[in-house]
């Protein structure tokens, strides 16, 4: 359990302060002869009264009964110093009693009470029975005396349960319509990302097939240019290289735009995510960034084989695996991590590199959407379409300087719909 700092909770006096203030200054004033350690009890109570609910530890368990056992002392050594079992300030006792019934369930306020009514018999122990006699008139007030704490405990502790009740249920209501609020907001960026995707499409369909007829010809002629210049042209050979070699750039290009706007068959098969991820970071190994990348495995046992196309997603895990690795610092270890998640298995892709700014997060599987110099864009968003397809979802954190989070959630059931796969709780879990 976490510790709770003694600290002050507010600084400034409250409306009800006041009134703690006025009470016991009212009843120093009224009382017939108040002494001076009659006065300094009052406002210790008061001042205690006061200062409680600015101390957070107070608000804790033990600082909530440790405050309730401060005043139940201060109003017994009220009492018996003006006069004991006849004293009139035997009401402050309700002071700890309505502290308990509020704070504490209706155990903790029964023991509470009978703390307070045997404090005040204790002064009976003290009187001189040989100058006393217990009559019939003062059975009765004690009587009433002490049975007014209980029955003011009880209600008290019913209206406090009762706006408990009442608080946990607009907690959850507010809760709730947080969690709509955010599903909406999901729900509105797939649709805008799915309008953008959809233009796209149209788009790349059209440009492909205008651009990859003069790219071919150009393609030729380079080879033809380079075939036909003596080879001790340096220049023209050079350029004719850097013609094809910007051509085959394009035409690759090209190729990625249509391989996301084109809709995606899918073959799925029952795949050892562990095998999956292994063979991706031998990938990333045989490929491996300007310097040296560790990768640490930390596989969940417990994942069954999930429904995939195995091709498709080694594809995406590798693409993730290698934005970290270009994200992380010389020497760095990225973490590949899987676990079992209600329906859904769990890989998650670690680093401890610049990580993204907030106002990015949003945007990262946009297509075109890149921070890199060199980027396209496309790579995000090409896995964000690959685990969508899957009925699944993704799922990014990151904090500037302190690294990033991918998270890829995919169903172990899916059924088969409109060409596509979808989880039957993929509700539960959103792209973000």
């Amino acid at each position: 359990m976490a510790k709770v700092p003694f600290t002050f909770r507010r600084r400034w006096l409250r409306p009800q302060d006041f009134v703690w203030l006025l009470l016991v200054s009212a009843l120093a004033l009224v009382s017939t002869h108040p002494t001076p350690h009659e006065i300094a009890l009052l406002f210790a109570l008061g001042l205690f009264q006061v200062v409680e609910p600015k101390v957070s530890w107070f608000v804790t368990g033990p600082g909530s009964i440790t405050s309730i056992l401060i005043k139940i002392a201060l109003c017994y050594l009220l009492i018996g110093w003006t006069g004991g079992i006849s004293s009139t300030y035997y009401v402050t006792l309700l002071f700890p009693v309505v502290s308990a019934a509020t704070t504490l369930n209706l155990i903790g306020t029964s023991l509470i009470t009978a703390l307070a009514i045997l404090a005040y018999l204790s002064f009976l122990l003290l009187l001189d029975w040989s100058r006393y006699e217990l009559t019939a008139e003062a059975v009765g007030e004690l009587g009433i005396r002490i049975i007014f704490l209980p029955v003011v405990a009880f209600l008290t502790h019913q209206l406090a349960e009762a706006n408990r009740v009442e608080a946990r249920k607009y907690q959850l209501a507010a809760e709730q319509l947080e969690e709509a609020n955010r599903n909406l907001q999901e729900a509105e960026a797939a649709v805008r990302r799915t309008e953008r995707l959809a233009a796209l499409g149209q788009l790349t369909a059209g440009l492909a097939h205008e651009l990859r007829n003069p790219l071919g010809t150009m393609r030729a002629s380079a080879e033809m240019l380079q075939k036909s210049v003596e080879t001790d042209n340096a220049i023209a050979n050079e350029l004719a290289g850097f013609i094809a070699s910007e051509v085959d750039r394009t035409n690759s290009l090209i190729t990625r735009f249509l391989e996301f706007a084109r809709p995606m068959q899918l073959r799925i098969e029952k795949t050892d995510i562990t095998q999956l991820l292994d063979a991706s970071i031998r990938e990333l190994e045989r490929h491996n960034p300007p310097f040296p990348i560790k990768v640490h495995r930390n596989y969940a046992p417990e994942v069954p084989p999930v429904p995939m196309d195995r091709e498709l997603m080694e594809r995406v895990f590798y693409n993730l695996l290698l934005n970290a690795a270009q994200a992380s610092p010389t020497n760095a270890v990225i973490t590949a991590k899987s676990r079992l998640i209600d329906n859904f298995a769990e890989v998650s892709i670690l680093d401890r590199g610049a990580g993204i700014h907030k106002e990015h997060l949003e945007s990262i599987f946009n297509p075109f959407f890149t921070t890199k110099s060199n980027g396209v864009g496309l790579g995000l968003a090409i896995v964000s379409k690959i685990v969508g397809e899957h009925g699944g979802s993704i799922r990014v954190e990151s904090e500037p300087g302190e690294g990033s989070v991918f998270r890829v959630f995919l169903p172990l059931e899916y059924t088969e719909l409109h060409g596509s796969y979808a989880s039957h709780s993929r509700g539960q879990i959103s792209t973000s």
